[in-house]
């Protein structure tokens, strides 16, 4: 359990250790839900790299990505962060 424990932390705070995936964090914070297409807008970077970062953070599992139509919805994988925040809490 706690080497579980161990990989998910390291794989979220990698996730978040960065401006830009910080960024689309805190707007889905407020906002909900965006499409990959508002991201993009949101960070001012190519597509291409824009679909990187929202990839590490689905593959974190930070942030959960459905398709609708032939667009993709991600929002944030609340459980997660509080998992997350619970390990935190155990250091304070």
């Amino acid at each position: 359990m706690q080497e579980e424990i161990t990989h998910f932390v390291e794989k979220t705070t990698n996730a978040i250790a960065d401006s830009y995936r910080l960024k689309i964090l805190l707007t889905l914070s407020q906002k909900g839900e965006m499409y990959c297409g508002e991201v993009q807008q949101l960070i001012g970077l190519s597509q291409s790299t824009c679909s990187h970062h929202v990839s590490i953070l689905i593959e974190s599992e930070l942030v959960a990505s459905k398709k609708e139509g032939k667009f993709h919805k991600i929002s944030l994988n609340r459980d997660n962060f509080k998992k997350l925040s619970a390990f935190f809490q155990e250091l304070s």
